[in-house]
């Protein structure tokens, strides 16, 4: 027979463990509905943007496995290459409306500050993580960028320690320091957003109803 001890109410992972399951329940991780106006397409690329990146790691895990020279003597490498290159477009072109969609609704209200804030975050890490992407294709547009970029960067200081022009410097910082930030941030976003819901439309509160000052605007126009 197994004796289950107490919990200890100084012990971290009990401290911890109570307010994860506090702060996201069953039902907000792993929802079966959701309201009426998610359906609008506004709230589409945001979920676009996770499926490309699904494709950006998938595919730079096979470029990462490979080794950087790979796309440049196997037309397997070279479609793989592609397949990254085109999936960063598009995770960039829906990450530019889901953000300029969320802007204009004002994302942030009802507590969902931080839920912005990460999706701006990851958005410029991301432009980092793209930057070091194009400058370890090694090739001529890689050492174009590279060169042109170095005296920009050094001016600001952080060449000292960010070296456009080192290789491997920028592969480890493309395959491993970067990706990890994003898929962090994006992770953390992710989490907010099931645990703040998804902001309803302005004029909407978040259980659907008609807020009283757009409905006194509505009101007030159809006389």
């Amino acid at each position: 027979m197994s004796v289950e001890a107490e919990p200890v109410a100084g012990n971290w992972t009990a401290r911890l463990r109570t307010r994860l399951l506090g702060t996201l329940t069953a039902e907000d991780a792993l929802p079966d509905r959701q309201p009426a106006y998610v359906a609008s397409w506004i709230y589409v690329f945001g979920v676009l943007t996770i499926a490309a990146l699904i494709v950006i790691i998938a595919t730079g895990t096979l470029l990462t496995l490979r080794g950087p020279t790979w796309w440049h003597v196997s037309s397997t490498g070279h479609f793989v290459n592609s397949l990254h290159l085109w999936s960063v477009e598009l995770f960039f072109f829906f990450m530019v409306i889901h953000l300029w969609g969320k802007f204009f609704m004002a994302a942030w209200r009802g507590r969902r500050a931080l839920t912005w804030i990460t999706g701006v975050l990851s958005f410029l890490v991301s432009i980092a993580t793209a930057f070091t992407g194009y400058l370890i294709q090694t090739n001529f547009d890689s050492q174009w960028i590279g060169s042109e970029a170095k005296d920009g960067i050094n001016s600001t200081g952080a060449g000292a320690f960010w070296n456009v022009l080192d290789l491997g410097q920028m592969l480890m910082w493309h395959i491993m320091l970067l990706p990890l930030a994003v898929g962090l941030i994006v992770i953390l976003h992710i989490v907010l957003v099931r645990v703040r819901g998804v902001v309803p439309p302005l004029g909407v509160e978040d259980d659907g109803t008609i807020s009283p000052e757009w409905a006194g605007r509505l009101s007030g126009g159809n006389r």
